[in-house]
């Protein structure tokens, strides 16, 4: 094996998978993130070898050291996608190309090595090739696959490591939310931010999402679904949610999304709702809202609809924002008509029930 754009994958079939029968009884009700598949892929950095021991394996624990960098300094990115039975037939998925991109843009912000982008694709189809029937065939089932990578050296020390190891593992999944597609309630935190101008917003870290756990804890404590945060330094204008991005749909059918200044995740599946909504002849801008806008929008009709959108849960309306100064309705509370179009439309696409203008769809099986 060579640390270049190719690698050769060594494939070791698990001895023992699970029994069809068992497998068939967990995907009628796989939950998300609950049930995970018999293989998975491994991959090694050395500073002096460059990426080398392509696997497909066995899923089993991970030996790990406890000086491993990882647990100390937190180096580690992940990514998120799915794969779907599309309609007609055979396996795909929906524009992997931009996920092994934010992959490497995310280890360039946290000082880790590259993974060649077609390596990261190999890797994807590899697994889904020894694991396709783990891939539900229930409406709206897809197979989640979750590829990571953290610094793996043994030593103390604050300084990027010198050894990584790359993962894959997946994960039949059925809806995000519990309730299906219905409205949220979300919480608008006055205490926590997501990140700061400088800080690793823009990257798909863990940090980022550790640091959401309190916050989401008090948008629970609220009686809320999930949390929206505010900018980080006037503490007025909205940035994201705990894992997803936020539009808005205003009175004049136009959108309006917050701008990727470096504090938000740059979503695959923001902005594919943005192509969508322009090709429909919708206008769509990028540009800060506050709360105090969202929440007199709300009142005039100015805003009719707000929603939020990642791969787990595609596009999901909101309903129902609450805040320390008291709540307000988004349109009638309900899931609008505009964010519903485009969640259709979106899904369609993934799912090749309807025309792909723009290429987004892969075809692995």
């Amino acid at each position: 094996m060579s640390g270049g754009d190719k690698l050769d994958f060594e494939i070791r079939p698990n001895p023992a998978p699970v029994a069809a029968a068992e497998r068939a009884a967990l995907l009628v009700d796989p939950g998300f993130g609950r049930v995970f598949t018999d293989h998975m892929v491994t991959i090694r950095y050395a500073e002096e070898k460059g990426w080398y021991d392509a696997r497909v394996e066995a899923r089993a624990p991970i030996p790990m050291d406890p000086a491993a960098a990882v647990l100390h300094y937190a180096q580690e990115i992940f990514e998120g996608l799915k794969a779907y039975h599309a309609v007609g037939g055979g396996v795909t998925m929906f524009r992997p190309e931009a996920n092994a991109a934010r992959f490497v843009s995310s280890a360039a912000r946290m000082a880790m090595p590259a993974l060649p982008e077609q390596v990261f694709l190999d890797s994807l189809r590899h697994l889904i090739e020894i694991d396709r029937d783990w891939i539900p065939t229930a409406e709206g089932g897809s197979l989640y696959l979750r590829p990571f990578m953290f610094a793996s050296e043994v030593f103390l020390g604050v300084r990027p490591a010198k050894e990584y190891l790359y993962v894959v593992i997946a994960s039949p999944v059925g809806a995000y939310f519990a309730r299906g597609v219905q409205p949220l309630t979300v919480w608008v935190s006055p205490t926590y931010t997501r990140a700061a101008p400088g800080g690793t917003g823009a990257a798909k870290c863990g940090g980022n999402y550790a640091s959401s756990l309190i916050a989401k804890a008090e948008a629970a404590a609220h009686g809320c679904d999930d949390v929206v945060f505010l900018d980080a330094v006037e503490r007025r204008t909205v940035d994201e949610m705990s894992g997803m991005n936020v539009f808005f749909v205003l009175d004049d059918g136009s959108l309006v999304t917050p701008p990727l200044t470096g504090t938000i995740l740059p979503g695959i599946t923001r902005e594919s709702v943005r192509a969508l909504a322009e090709r429909a002849g919708r206008t769509v801008t990028e540009r800060a809202m506050s709360v105090d806008e969202w929440r007199d929008g709300a009142a005039s009709g100015r805003v009719r609809e707000a929603f939020a959108c990642g791969t787990a849960a595609v596009i999901t309306p909101i309903g129902l924002v609450r805040t320390p100064d008291g709540e307000f309705t988004v349109g009638d509370g309900g899931s609008g008509p505009v964010t519903m179009e485009l969640r259709q439309q979106l899904i369609d696409i993934q799912r090749g029930a309807a025309e792909d203008p723009f290429g987004w769809v892969r075809r692995i099986l």
